[in-house]
């Protein structure tokens, strides 16, 4: 895309090319299913910090990829858990509320170990929402491939109805699926 001109010193902004489209696209989940990880692969840069210790994205951090046909706006949010104090219940407010302003959420779960409390909980969140909701199962690398089947399943059977959100399969650390 290039500015098609420039008026009074201020680039106009650039016409981009018929059927180009961009939106908004939540990584939700509980702390620790690799959200930030993914993110910073998709953008191919680290934009946010990653670590072992639950709750370090304390705000909604966004990376944006732009390819010849889009351009994804990927909002990182704080895991969504039972608050146990005042910063808790701050962090999972601000991850709530970006289900409604988003185009798409990307539901993060960690693939290695079936559905529990939390992700219900997300998944009954997701489903008062009118925003689409793709499934994605996460560190697939460190799946035992005798559980694929069983975990899988107990994470479908979160969706409102059979194969109401597309499941993605993918290890954000090794960059696969």
């Amino acid at each position: 895309m290039q500015a098609s001109n420039i008026d009074d010193g201020v680039p106009l902004i650039p016409t981009p090319p018929e059927g180009f489209r961009s939106g908004f696209v939540a990584l939700i989940g509980r702390p620790n299913v690799g959200k930030s990880t993914l993110m910073n692969f998709l953008v191919g840069e680290k934009v946010a910090i990653t670590s072992p210790i639950a709750q370090t994205t304390r705000n909604r951090l966004r990376g944006i990829l732009t390819t010849s046909e889009a351009q994804y706006i990927f909002v990182d949010t704080p895991g969504i858990h039972k608050p146990q104090h005042q910063l808790g219940e701050v962090l999972v407010k601000n991850a709530r509320s970006t289900i409604e302003l988003v185009d798409l959420v990307l539901f993060v779960v960690d693939g290695t170990q079936a559905a529990g409390r939390g992700d219900e909980f997300i998944a009954q969140l997701l489903h008062h929402s009118e925003t689409p909701v793709i499934l994605g199962l996460n560190k697939m690398d460190l799946q035992a491939s005798d559980a694929s089947a069983d975990i899988r399943r107990s994470y479908q059977s979160l969706a409102p109805a059979p194969d109401a959100w597309p499941l993605a399969e993918f290890s954000a650390l090794e960059g696969t699926g």
